[in-house]
């Protein structure tokens, strides 16, 4: 059969059969580790009004301006590594859905880095919700990257025309 030119000038590449049942439910858990991560900062950033109040306590030699400067930080910070962690579940989501292996890969990356931020959460003094987060984002995760790294899922990240 006669197949035209494409337009664009762009090759044709052959379609990405669908995605299988393990990557679908791994992209299903990238969007609730965002739903969660964004749980996560309205928790902390609600919670966040005693700040000052730990901040004097832990450092009272620091100034009032100090201690407004170190707060105004600490909810800049929590806002920014929020917004980044969320925007990274939903990246992450996106290109695995696509079959992207640099995605699944980079998942991975993040999941590592995840695991060691854990072990430093689970070793200072938390309140219980402080805990819960944390490590319900990891096994969010966990379950994530195993899906992603399942024999049928690789195929499916195989590039195009190896397929």
């Amino acid at each position: 059969m006669y197949q035209p030119y494409p337009s664009t000038g762009k090759p044709v590449e052959p379609d990405r059969p669908p995605a299988p049942q393990p990557v679908v439910n791994a992209v299903k858990l990238m969007y609730a580790g965002a739903a969660i991560s964004a749980v996560s900062l309205i928790v902390s950033l609600v919670s966040i009004g005693g700040t000052k109040d730990a901040i004097r306590k832990a450092r009272p030699s620091l100034t009032v301006a100090q201690v407004n400067q170190l707060n105004t930080f600490i909810i800049a910070l929590a806002l920014l590594s929020g917004i980044v962690g969320i925007a990274l579940w939903l990246w992450m989501a996106r290109a695995n859905s696509q079959g992207k292996n640099w995605a699944r890969i980079v998942s991975t990356v993040l999941f590592c880095l995840a695991t060691l931020d854990l072990v430093g959460v689970v070793g200072e003094p938390k309140t219980v919700l402080g805990l819960i987060f944390p490590v319900l984002t990891w096994l969010i995760g966990l379950g994530a990257v195993i899906l992603l790294w399942r024999k049928d899922s690789s195929a499916f990240f195989k590039p195009r025309g190896f397929v």
